[in-house]
């Protein structure tokens, strides 16, 4: 956009205009002396927006609109002056190219901190920017324990990685479901390659065999020449690392092809999409979640209930875990009196909150204290618990 040049005449006269024409109620904090006005600190909110995720994210964004709102609500004030939080919500696509210019929107437009990315593939190259930049990055989904290894102070997590994923699936899949024979299929994405090398590593551990490993990509609706060359494996058990997009339509052409194999996923498979997407093929089928179980969030209930009234929906996945990441954030800026990232970053680190999800603290490299992982069934076109979470990979107990 190219900026206009004006006359101070004609600015002057723009600038009368604009008060003979004004709106009748105004904001209090426009119309108060500067020194009362508030001060806008805002949060970037970094999510697929469009695309077959984009109900993933959409959700991860309603949880930090929520968050923020209840933190106005508050009417709090930082280092002597009132503060009013905005959310600036950005499509990231979840494209780890987009991503990175989302975060350079972001660094341009001064946030003080991120929420976000949804995906590993996102996050972890955007987190280069808000390092460099020094602004704090809180997660709330990503699972690729590459993200906390790049040595960077800004970056924290609330929810347990895929290593520990791909451990409880892997031990549930061999010593519960007596699964010996395993398929392995992953979408080349950094989520998806990372998880299926964690369960296949941890598969082999266990004593159970990896008779086939294929791939596709996040974007195949295809699936038969792979799932066709798997099939003459005689697997008992797939394994698929990726997303619900293409989990949902994989179970179907599995099934078709006479495939009688259990399928399982992680937390990319444990939604409500994927049941709606594989229909009665996906009867049976089992995946994780990074984190306790909506019946045991200690906060769940309540979060649910203002959930629904504030986005007239159900959650899908994440919010509980943006909210929670947000008002982590939120609670540092409080314990530094400052919402500057050079001020309140070392308190995010220091954390020690009971949040929607459970109690959050978190260890030296970012991650969460304590991660849980618990397995689900799908049974009626419900994911319904089949193993309490835990604080490690014994989930799968």
């Amino acid at each position: 956009m190219n900026p206009y040049r004006i006359t101070a005449i004609a600015a002057a006269a723009l600038t009368l205009a604009a008060c003979n024409n004004a709106e009748p109620q105004k904001d209090a904090a426009a119309s108060a002396p500067a020194s009362a006005q508030e001060h806008v600190v805002k949060i970037g909110s970094a999510n697929p927006l469009t695309g077959p995720f984009a109900h993933w994210g959409r959700d991860a964004d309603n949880g930090v609109q929520l968050a923020a709102e209840e933190a106005n609500a508050e009417k709090l004030t930082l280092d002597g002056k009132p503060v009013r939080f905005e959310v600036v919500s950005e499509d990231d696509q979840a494209d780890p190219k987009v991503a990175t210019q989302v975060a350079q929107r972001f660094v341009d437009a001064g946030v003080a901190a991120v929420i976000g990315h949804l995906t590993s593939g996102a996050a972890i190259p955007a987190s280069r920017l808000y390092n460099d930049a020094g602004i704090a990055m809180i997660a709330g989904s990503v699972t690729s324990p590459k993200f906390t290894q790049q040595g960077y102070n800004n970056t924290f997590r609330i929810i347990a990685n895929d290593l520990q994923q791909g451990q409880a699936l892997a031990k549930y899949a061999v010593t519960e479901l007596k699964s010996k024979r395993i398929a392995v299929i992953d979408d080349r994405t950094t989520y998806g390659q990372g998880l299926a090398d964690d369960f296949a590593k941890a598969t082999e551990a266990a004593g159970g065999t990896i008779v086939k490993r294929e791939y596709t990509t996040n974007s195949a609706t295809d699936f038969m020449a792979i799932l066709t060359s798997i099939k003459a494996e005689k697997p008992e058990l797939i394994f698929y690392g990726g997303m619900d997009a293409q989990a949902g339509p994989m179970v179907k052409q599995m099934r078709k092809l006479g495939i009688q194999a259990v399928f399982m996923g992680a937390d990319g498979v444990n939604t409500a999409e994927f049941a709606k997407l594989s229909g009665k093929d996906g009867e049976g089928a089992y995946a994780s979640s990074a984190g306790a179980s909506k019946e045991l969030m200690p906060g769940y209930a309540a979060f649910n209930t203002k959930y629904k009234a504030r986005f007239n929906g159900e959650i899908q996945a994440y919010a509980p875990y943006t909210y929670d990441a947000t008002r982590v954030v939120i609670d540092a800026m409080k314990r530094a009196n400052s919402a500057d990232p050079k001020k309140y970053l070392a308190e995010v680190g220091k954390t020690s909150l009971q949040g929607v999800t459970g109690p959050i603290a978190f260890e030296s490299n970012g991650d969460i204290k304590n991660g849980t992982v618990t397995l689900y069934r799908l049974e009626g076109g419900k994911w319904a618990g089949v193993a309490k979470p835990a604080g490690d990979a014994s989930a799968a107990q």
